[in-house]
């Protein structure tokens, strides 16, 4: 056989073994159901309102500039509003990072994004867009985010697990996740700080900072993604 007929028939039967099932790589997110992934084992808090307290009241206590400077938001920098609701972190983000950084704000319900976008529309954010998230994957575009920002939220997501895997490749090099939570039972619109670590260690997250706010009950936790993501079978739910 020469060597140019060897060629041909060992590209034939590569084609040949990827076209039966065999082969080449990962498969790419979208392809991999909900079903691969575990359910929480615990109560799933239901959305009840996007604003958990008006923003006068919180600016008076410092909240967002007290969670941005413990998360080191800075100037330039690409940061993520998960579960935006009316955009209190959205419209301080866009002010911190400024005009050559960029805030991506997220909701999954349809009227609260039509509403933050006509708020940022209205007060002329250029350095802000807005979109629908899933309940289960925030689609967010691949190493894009210095910082992800859920605020009083994270005790809504409904499936946890795929949720943070399917989030975890938009982070930069170095990007945290923050989350900021009440310590209470997740049913009652809380998150148990160990619960929290657990599930996100669960995905390949470290906890990398932990502080109390100011506000009673309050804190804040940040993460980094650390290793191989796991494969959506190996997920071990936590118990609540």
């Amino acid at each position: 056989m020469s060597i140019k007929a060897g060629a041909t028939g060992a590209l034939f039967g590569a084609l040949l073994l990827a076209g039966c099932g065999g082969s080449a790589g990962p498969r790419p997110d979208r392809d991999i159901p909900s079903s691969e992934f575990p359910a929480a084992h615990r109560p799933v808090a239901p959305i009840v309102s996007s604003r958990w307290s008006t923003e006068e009241a919180r600016d008076r206590l410092k909240e967002a500039d007290h969670v941005m400077d413990l998360a080191g938001v800075k100037r330039g920098m690409t940061v993520a509003d998960i579960g935006a609701g009316e955009g209190y972190y959205t419209i301080r983000l866009a002010q911190r990072v400024g005009a050559k950084g960029r805030v991506l704000a997220e909701d999954i319900i349809p009227e609260v994004r039509n509403k933050l976008a006509e708020r940022v529309y209205r007060e002329q954010l250029d350095n802000v867009s807005v979109r629908l998230g899933a309940p289960a994957d925030p689609k967010l575009p691949e190493r894009s985010f210095d910082r992800i920002l859920m605020v009083h939220m994270y005790h809504e997501i409904e499936a946890p697990y795929e949720f943070l895997w399917r989030m975890r490749p938009s982070l930069k090099k170095g990007g945290q996740v923050i989350i900021v939570d009440a310590d209470r039972p997740t049913a009652n619109h809380g998150t148990p700080p160990a619960l929290l670590a657990c599930e996100l260690a669960a995905v390949g997250y470290r906890q990398t900072e932990a502080r109390l706010l100011p506000q009673p009950g309050t804190y804040l936790r940040a993460f980094r993604a650390e290793g191989p993501r796991p494969e959506p079978q190996n997920i071990k739910a936590c118990k609540g």
